[in-house]
């Protein structure tokens, strides 16, 4: 059986804070994922607004399993073209490269705040050579990490299809470089889809299973010969949700999976749309086994 909580991003159902959390209870739903509130990216509140958000959390009873932060989904500098097929979504908070340390800091700071576990980052705007970027890549992660050890804070990089690490076999690279306690995998099976490999099995049996610290979770179709996803119900689409999990409770998982969504929800209701995926979800991780 199952040995993993569902959580959620909380902007994937609506910029109302409050409205998510209560959400979020109703649904026993136990932790959320910080990215953006109020149309703001958490990195960019101020310390005010970052109370705000505190307290509503902690009224409700929600931890904060991870601070989705944006920190290296910039483009690197002399890194070569970039891939523009893929779309460039930062999510209220477009920074540069030269924002990069203060962000992290920034990023750190609100980790240890909400209490949360794990901070994600990524791999700068994917170029058409990405392999010619993995060093730079490591040394960026690697100072990353050691920044947030001193902190008590574990980096979980994401694998992002609009990123240089898309994929697991992209991702182990990286994993072996850095073989730190406070350093692991946000592992994301639709982004490796859409980057082109098969998820599950092909992708997961690649990983080493206990470097994955988190897990996100969203669904759908990719056309063919289409670089845009078509966005819908977890375990409606093409991804193998039900593979998954089942291969996570058989490697004894015991983070937590965000759900994700993306899709805009049935008539445009994205509300309703991701709360249709998250009874989806939660279902199927009840049934994983």
């Amino acid at each position: 059986m199952a040995n993993f909580p569902v959580a959620i991003i909380t902007d994937e159902f609506t910029q109302d804070f409050e409205r998510v959390c209560r959400t979020a209870v109703e649904m026993g739903i136990p932790a959320l994922e910080l990215r953006t509130v109020w149309d703001k990216n958490l990195v960019d509140m101020n310390d005010e607004e970052v109370r705000q958000v505190d307290h509503l959390a902690k009224e409700f009873g929600l931890k904060v399993v991870s601070i989705a932060s944006p920190v290296f989904k910039c483009t690197l500098p002399d890194g070569g073209d970039i891939d523009h097929r893929f779309e460039q979504d930062a999510f209220h908070s477009a920074h540069t490269y030269e924002d990069q340390p203060r962000i992290l800091d920034r990023a750190l700071e609100l980790a240890n705040l909400f209490e949360a576990p794990i901070m994600r980052v990524f791999s700068f705007w994917r170029t058409v050579e990405p392999t010619q970027v993995t060093s730079r890549i490591i040394e960026a992660l690697q100072g990353a990490v050691e920044k947030a050890a001193a902190a008590g804070v574990k980096i979980g990089l994401e694998n992002e299809h609009a990123c240089n690490i898309a994929t697991a076999s992209e991702s182990v690279p990286v994993l072996d470089a850095i073989d730190h306690p406070n350093f692991g995998l946000v592992w994301d099976p639709a982004n490796c889809y859409i980057a082109g490999e098969t998820a599950y099995p092909d992708g997961y049996n690649r990983l080493a299973a206990n470097r994955i610290l988190h897990v996100h979770a969203k669904d759908g179709v990719l056309p063919a010969g289409s670089d845009r996803m078509e966005w819908g119900d977890v375990g409606a689409g093409e991804v193998d949700w039900t593979g998954q999990l089942s291969a996570m409770v058989r490697d004894g998982y015991s983070g937590m999976v965000s759900l994700e969504t993306h899709w805009g929800g049935p008539g445009g209701d994205k509300f309703k749309g991701s709360s249709i995926c998250a009874k989806s979800l939660q279902r199927l991780v009840t049934e994983a086994a």
